[in-house]
């Protein structure tokens, strides 16, 4: 094959996160795709991007990208479902490498080291993304129509570490914060 139809192997790949499931559903109740959440994660960083003048945003946008990347092969696996023993990340870092295998080596290589700062947190703009991460996904099930068991009260513990990077993110998380109380208590899901 040659080095373009190689390319459009591993995004054709990369498309099945279209059809990869996360435990979010949207404001219509249709459960949210990892495609959908990577999305609306990078869209949040485009837009607070004048907040951070200091920061290679190049950067951001790839880390928002490649983060949940590995979910195509096994999907995702819901922080409430986790087991300690063998980390989530160890499984994506085998399934990312799987789907770059028909990248030169130069390709593999950039997308392995952007997905190992996210999963490091080594760099500002990884912690940035990661915190971002976090406060999408909160504010995703506070937006959605959610199964009558759905547990809001996680969010208020969920990715408490990460979302204390800055002002910027503590603010964006006292917002879902109290989004998170309002779906607690019962109210209405915040629409645009």
């Amino acid at each position: 094959m040659s080095e373009l139809e190689n390319i459009l192997s591993f995004v054709r790949l990369a498309g099945r996160l279209k059809d990869t499931p996360r435990s979010a559903y949207t404001a219509l109740g249709k459960q949210e795709s990892t495609a959908e959440h990577s999305w609306r994660l990078a869209l949040l960083a485009m837009t607070l991007k004048p907040k951070y003048p200091n920061l290679d945003f190049g950067r951001v946008l790839e880390l928002c990208i490649v983060h949940d990347l590995g979910e195509a092969l096994h999907g995702d696996i819901p922080a409430v479902d986790q087991d300690p023993t063998r980390p989530k990340s160890t499984a994506e870092r085998d399934d990312l490498i799987t789907m770059l295998a028909s990248l030169a080596e130069a390709d593999r290589l950039r997308f392995l080291d952007a997905w190992e700062d996210y999963e490091n947190g080594g760099s500002p703009e990884s912690r940035l993304v990661k915190a971002l991460d976090k406060l999408e996904t909160i504010f995703q099930h506070n937006e959605g129509c959610n199964p009558p068991d759905f547990d809001y009260a996680f969010n208020l513990d969920y990715g408490r570490k990460q979302t204390d990077f800055d002002d910027v993110t503590r603010t964006l998380r006292e917002l879902a914060d109290a989004e998170t109380r309002r779906r607690i208590k019962g109210l209405p899901p915040i629409q645009a």
